[in-house]
């Protein structure tokens, strides 16, 4: 087991479930909670055991199955839309090149991770570690609002603001390629995945509820990806699999009830608060875990 005292309890699966699922898809690191919540709890947590990645991309899988149920008429727009420009050999419509953004946005990831997994997961077992990313998260998420706000003040009129700002179709596969370069960067527990793919959608050009959205499409083939080459590790390994298997439907609810939340938040909302919540936490968890 990944515990140098004791097993794994129900509840604290349970628990991590419900954390990771509630804090995936908003820009403050499930991966960043799910290492710092339970060093300083003192669950003596062994994150080097083989089965502590594998649980957390369970778990993940599980979000992924929120935002597949709560996005599923886009996938199957995006699904129909991939294979028929793949057959024609061109694209036509705004759905097949919504698929083929997506799959551009996912190639860095698949790329970077078969070659950075295993120094990065090292890192898992330094909560410490986890503490500074989420610092830096912090400052990432505030440095791309304060650049945003620059851009807005350049078009101060409303009507040269709606002209400026894009929908998640109309990026370049230019961007679709840097924002999928960001979100690389969600290796590393503390970085949120959503966070710095949110980042890079505004980067690129997209209102604020535009790259939420585009966020949430990418985080999904990116996660069940990363399902299909973790996820088998807990096969045979004595792991309560049951147990994994319920906090991972929690996690599911809780991300689908994040994701319908936050596609309303970013309708007006922006990324400060997240951004002053992960300096704080990171801060604190650093005074207490150093």
């Amino acid at each position: 087991m990944w515990f140098a005292v004791r097993p794994v309890t129900t509840w604290q699966s349970l628990f991590i479930g419900l954390l990771q699922g509630a804090t995936e898809l908003f820009p403050v690191s499930s991966l960043g909670h799910a290492v710092l919540l339970p060093a300083i709890l003192h669950w003596n947590f062994n994150e080097k055991d083989p089965q502590f990645v594998p649980f957390l991309t369970l778990l993940h899988l599980g979000t992924a199955t929120g935002l597949l149920i709560l996005f599923w008429r886009e996938w199957v727009d995006i699904i129909r839309g991939f294979f028929a420009s793949a057959l024609r050999g061109r694209i036509e419509h705004p759905n097949e090149r919504m698929a083929m953004l997506l799959l551009v946005g996912t190639v860095p990831l698949a790329i970077l991770g078969t070659f950075l997994q295993t120094p990065i997961e090292g890192l898992f077992a330094r909560p410490v570690y986890a503490a500074v990313f989420l610092f830096v998260n912090g400052l990432i998420l505030l440095a791309t609002e304060w650049l945003r706000r620059r851009r807005e003040r350049s078009h101060a009129a409303a009507d040269e603001r709606e002209a400026e700002f894009k929908q998640a179709g109309d990026i370049s596969f230019r961007a679709a390629a840097i924002i999928g370069i960001a979100q690389s960067l969600a290796f590393l527990p503390g970085i949120s995945r959503s966070g710095v793919t949110i980042s890079g959608g505004l980067f690129a050009g997209l209102r604020h509820d535009a790259a939420a959205k585009f966020s949430f499409l990418l985080a999904t083939p990116a996660i069940a990806g990363a399902g299909l080459v973790e996820v088998p590790k807990l096969a045979g390994s004595g792991a309560p699999l049951g147990t994994y298997v319920v906090a991972a439907i929690l996690g599911g609810i809780a991300a689908y009830l994040s994701a319908r939340f936050l596609v309303r938040y970013f309708r007006s909302g922006r990324l400060d608060p997240y951004g002053y919540y992960c300096l704080a936490v990171g801060a604190i968890a650093f005074v207490i875990l150093r």
